[in-house]
């Protein structure tokens, strides 16, 4: 608490005025429990929206760290939002409080606001992300609320960085990116490992997954799963519970993330099958918990990706499940799994939708990439259409499509 009170000092949050005869004083004290007289929006905050990294966007950053050989630093703001600068009149306040709504687009603001005024550019697309050129040379840092990863192709580049983030906040953390929103990262020489073993073992021990055998796939394939109105529900929280845990472990985990995907339609009173299903997938984990992504250093930094669909595989509403995964060179940075929005009649039209889905991502991957200022080195992923026969030929292969 005391250390809270000397950042109010020390980052001039608010001015000492004398009472107004028509004013009451409100005093304050330090509450442990959430508050319950919540700010009234347009009185006390208009915006609050602020941008925060995807994580297919730190992925990238990796993978290009990785190519160009470069290694990644982050740093931690103290204090971060007593450093944003508010706009409405909030009491007597100059600056953002933790727990005011616009807090967070408070101190984007301020931060963003520095980096351009010292010469950054920020990206046209992911506004989280800011570049700095100089010469063939080029800085690049990737902002996470009050996390920032940084990383340049000269050493002299991130030392001024450095510096310079110094000299205008008081950073509580610096050194080489090891451990980021969960994501255990390991730079080496031959490459970037990604893992959330760490995260997997604490999951086990959470949910009580200790005893028993492992199994060689997260689900058997022979089961469907499905709705089912007659059985013995389960904890609804319980299950939920584990679903979010799941779903946060597909960050570096894409072999789950179709299951995960599955068990999570049926949060809404989910029956014994359904935490069966769930539970495998814990057996899985369990003997594959040093599993994760590795980055190998490589000369070849092209966008491809690869997407499918099938035809009314969700048998409850006869819905399609799209799914695709992209790679710039040998480096898996994006994936996802989903159900379509609506009822396809045709596998041709189960197609389209999840193509659609599929050139969608590739193509904030190749904006996103084009803020890099590396676009020289980047295929062009629509410059050669497919033909009339290459797409005949893709479209007999079980409706995989490839796009490089």
């Amino acid at each position: 608490m005391q250390e809270e009170l000397n950042q109010f000092k020390r980052n001039d949050i608010w001015e000492l005025v004398p009472c107004p005869p028509s004013q009451t004083i409100i005093g304050t004290k330090w509450v442990f429990r959430n508050k319950l007289d919540d700010q009234e929006e347009g009185i006390d905050y208009d915006e609050t929206f602020a941008p925060v990294a995807r994580l297919e966007a730190i992925r990238i950053l990796l993978a290009y760290s990785c190519f160009k050989n470069f290694k990644l630093y982050q740093m931690d703001v103290k204090s971060a939002f007593l450093n944003g600068i508010i706009q409405e009149e909030v009491y007597k306040l100059k600056k953002a409080l933790y727990g005011l709504k616009q807090a967070p687009r408070a101190w984007y603001d301020r931060l963003s606001s520095f980096l351009l005024q010292n010469g950054f550019i920020r990206g046209k697309v992911d506004t989280t992300l800011f570049v700095f050129e100089k010469g063939q040379y080029c800085l690049l840092v990737q902002i996470y609320v009050d996390d920032i990863i940084f990383g340049a192709t000269n050493d002299s580049l991130y030392k001024k960085f450095s510096k310079l983030m110094l000299g205008e906040f008081e950073m509580s953390m610096m050194g080489e990116l090891n451990f980021f929103l969960g994501l255990q990262i390991k730079q080496c020489q031959e490459g970037i490992y990604i893992s959330q073993s760490k995260y997997t073992k604490e999951l086990l021990k959470k949910f009580g997954i200790k005893e028993g055998r492992t199994v060689s796939t997260p689900m058997a394939t022979n089961v469907k799963i499905d709705k089912v109105e007659k059985g013995k529900s389960v904890d609804e929280s319980k299950y939920r519970g584990m679903i979010g845990s799941l779903l946060y472990l597909t960050a570096s985990r894409l072999d789950i993330l179709h299951v995960v995907c599955l068990c999570a339609r049926f949060q809404s009173n989910p029956k014994e099958s359904h935490m069966s299903s769930v539970k495998r997938i814990f057996r899985y984990l369990k003997g594959t918990i040093q599993y994760g992504l590795f980055y190998p250093k490589n000369e070849i930094f092209s966008l491809k990706g690869y997407r499918d669909s099938d035809y009314a595989g969700n048998i409850d509403d006869r819905k399609s499940t799209s799914g695709s995964c992209q790679f710039l060179g040998d480096y898996l940075v994006s994936w996802f799994s989903k159900k379509q929005n609506c009822v396809s009649l045709s596998t041709t039209e189960a197609e389209y939708i999840s193509a659609a889905f599929y050139c969608t991502q590739l193509l904030w991957m190749k904006q996103t990439l084009a803020d890099y200022k590396s676009q020289n080195q980047l295929a062009d992923i629509f410059t050669k259409p497919l033909s009339s026969e290459t797409f005949a030929s893709i479209r007999a292969r079980s409706g995989i499509m490839h796009i490089e």
